[in-house]
């Protein structure tokens, strides 16, 4: 039955499905047509045979996987054995492709844009919008007319309009039918990217261009001189060596009272960066900011602020979203951790050590050629990791083996074609499934894909608007993001623009500085709702009609999140975040650094109501929230009380001052109080502050 499954399409996996269907369908009906029943009574008087069977599993088996009618067509149509083909502009003309192959700093990627400034025409496909920029700039300084195409932003430098000769875009961007005289692809080994590899492999294969420039890691030479083959194209390697030189730290940091202006600490998750940056703060050392899901205007400022030599900040505090895309002065990388969560080809979160590829990245930062270190160092902040460090830097990159695929526009209308019935998440389910590759090549990872196209199901589209929904590139992690995108669909199926009127009452703006870290985080996804609304205005321009004034609203949130990035990172100076008590504020939700006492976690939401309530007006600063009670950590009054000496002496009180969350003349007040609870049977002094002699107020007690 299995092989007779397999001569009629049926793989393993459809089989099993299909076997379990049809097995419940015999089993659970109340009726079934008479010819079934014969053939079943002949198989178990032994006067039929099993495959008797299949005419009515096959017709059964095709109800639910309907393709199975069409398998021949949706095989042809899903194989991605020989992608070349697909670009035939590319393939009209001999291209010459150089590998430009180094590690960071080796001047690989400047070799290649000089070639292309000189070039009669030119296009400059990059990773990062911020890269993309960064060239956009530097072209049309060195009087070469240079437009700029990201996803969300077009800028045409010509006043009247006219596209210029060369353009910087990112590489999702890049047009495969416009003919250059030289292409640049910068960061080549970003087409093993489980995700975004597609658009390497696309413009590696479909540039029509007379030269590529390639620059990245030498362990994509051999893969890209692979790919060329198929094209009937050699690739001429340029090897560059790194152009300052760099050294691996035989200790570690151990302690922030270490750091030197320089340091770079590099952390894998936001809660880190800010823990961090606050005890960096609580020494009296400004400190800069920069992680991934800030606007590419607060990264360029906080990178500007860590760049200057007359500014008092020195040191930076950053995810690897360092590791491309921004110039920076470091001297020493010191790595937090070197474990970072990761996406993994079957879409699972896995926690790992860095990879080499990734830990010669961000180490590579340090002693940068154009900044005032000529000399970089790599530590860790842990003793215990250096060791690994060490072990990691030295291990060979592997060489890149195979380049990322998706399916396209068009081949998924041709499968909806003949699978009318089918769901977009279902149609890109079944073309994965049935897509042939062959070696060089994989097939990426469509989850996110799927994610939006089981959120928008509901919503009546037609399929070429839901597969551009579904492509726009969003963080699933982020609710207010995923809603909005929900809310566009529907407003799109409605037929009714999305206007800048509805966008503003959407995001609730004008929006203000952030008083704590959530607020912060929902500002950053409203950024990222506006850069979806710009997506989409360039691929709908009529029904997202207001992108100019959306733009200019982004600028204005840009820096109020910069504002509200520097009262963060500078939220334990006393200058910036004081009452009359002295007492630094601490916004809701910030990650405050707990010490372990008696075997239980102890941090400022233990102090009992009381106390609490005096502590909050004590540090109250004008929209902040009061700090939450003991009950948010379930801790018992008792416990709690049990606990209090802890506040007033020992080393947590010094840590705690230290740290910038205690000052003398709060620890001398909780000393106070504590006394005044002993002389009153234990009970704590109510809402009033104590006076110079230890007397309790009169205030009423706390219900």
């Amino acid at each position: 039955m299995q092989r007779l499954g397999g001569e009629n399409g049926l793989d393993a996996r459809l089989f099993h499905q299909a076997f379990i269907s049809f097995r419940k369908y015999i089993l659970d009906s109340s009726f079934l047509s008479a010819d079934v029943h014969i053939i079943l009574n002949d198989i178990c008087c032994g006067a039929g045979h099993v495959d008797d069977l299949f005419p009515f599993f096959l017709r059964h088996a095709k109800q639910i996987f309907p393709m199975l009618d069409c398998m021949d067509d949706l095989r042809k149509i899903s194989d991605l054995r020989l992608p070349p083909n697909w670009y035939p502009e590319a393939r009209a003309i001999q291209r010459r492709i150089v590998f430009h192959a180094g590690p960071t700093n080796s001047g690989k990627t400047h070799h290649a844009i000089q070639r292309y400034l000189a070039a009669k025409s030119g296009i400059y496909c990059g990773p990062l919008k911020l890269l993309a920029h960064e060239i956009f700039q530097k072209s049309n300084d060195a009087c070469v007319p240079c437009d700029l195409v990201t996803g969300e932003e077009r800028v045409l430098v010509d006043p009247e309009g006219r596209q210029a000769t060369h353009v910087s875009c990112t590489i999702e961007m890049c047009s495969v039918t416009t003919p250059y005289e030289v292409a640049v692809i910068d960061e080549i080994q970003m087409i093993r990217d489980p995700a975004r590899g597609w658009a390497w492999t696309r413009a590696l294969l479909g540039l029509s261009a007379e030269e590529v420039h390639v620059c990245g890691e030498a362990a994509a030479i051999d893969l890209v001189t692979e790919l060329m083959y198929s094209t009937g194209e050699e690739v001429e390697v340029r090897n560059y060596k790194r152009l300052t030189p760099i050294t691996v730290l035989d200790y570690a940091l151990e302690s922030l009272d270490n750091l030197r202006p320089g340091d770079c600490i590099v952390c894998f998750n936001k809660n880190d960066i800010y823990s961090v940056s606050r005890q960096i703060e609580a020494r009296g050392l400004e400190c800069a900011v920069i992680y991934g899901s800030l606007p590419p205007g607060t990264k360029l400022t906080q990178a500007k602020k860590f760049n200057d030599p007359d500014d008092p900040c020195k040191i930076l505090v950053a995810t690897d979203a360092i590791g491309m895309g921004l110039n920076l002065s470091i001297k020493r990388i010191i790595f937090n951790s070197l474990i970072k969560p990761s996406i993994n080809e079957k879409g699972e979160k896995e926690m790992d050590a860095i990879t080499t590829s990734q830990a010669l990245q961000i180490s590579g930062r340090a002693g940068r050629f154009s900044s005032v270190f000529k000399e970089g160092e790599v530590t860790t902040m842990h003793r215990d990791d250096l060791v690994l460090l060490k072990e990691i830097l030295n291990r060979s990159v592997p060489p890149i083996e195979t380049a990322g695929l998706h399916p396209t526009a068009e081949q998924i209308e041709m499968f909806a074609y003949h699978l009318p019935d089918a769901t977009l998440s279902n149609l890109m389910d079944i073309f994965v499934s049935l897509s042939q590759v062959d070696g060089l090549y994989f097939v990426c990872n469509v989850d996110d894909f799927k994610f939006l196209a089981d959120m928008i199901q509901h919503i009546p589209l037609n399929l070429r608007v839901r597969y551009v929904f579904c492509t726009a590139p969003i963080n699933k992690k982020q609710p207010f993001v995923c809603t909005s995108l929900l809310k566009f669909a529907r407003q799109f199926s409605r037929n009714e623009p999305l206007t800048f009127d509805w966008i503003c009452r959407h995001t609730n703006w004008p929006l203000v500085p952030p008083k704590n870290i959530k607020d912060l985080v929902h500002l950053e996804a409203v950024h990222d709702v506006f850069d979806l609304y710009l997506w989409l205005s360039y691929r709908f321009m009529d029904m997202f009609p207001d992108a100019n004034l959306v733009r200019d609203i982004q600028k204005e949130l840009d820096n109020i999140i910069q504002i509200g990035v520097r009262s963060i990172t500078r939220l334990i100076r006393a200058s910036e975040a004081t009452s009359v008590s002295g007492a630094i504020a601490v916004p809701d939700d910030f990650p405050l650094q707990r010490t372990e006492v008696n075997d239980r976690m102890l941090n400022l939401e233990d102090l009992p109501a009381a106390n609490q309530e005096q502590f909050s007006s004590a540090t109250k600063v004008p929209g902040q929230k009061r700090i939450r009670g003991s009950k948010a950590l379930g801790y018992k009054p008792a416990e709690v009380q049990s606990n209090m000496k802890s506040y007033g002496q020992g080393s947590l009180a010094a840590r705690l001052v230290r740290e910038g969350l205690l000052t003398q003349e709060m620890l001398k007040q909780l000393e106070r109080e504590w006394q005044v609870h002993h002389n009153n049977n234990g009970n704590f002094p109510t809402g009033k502050r104590d006076n110079q002699n230890g007397s309790k107020g009169t205030g009423k007690k706390k219900k």
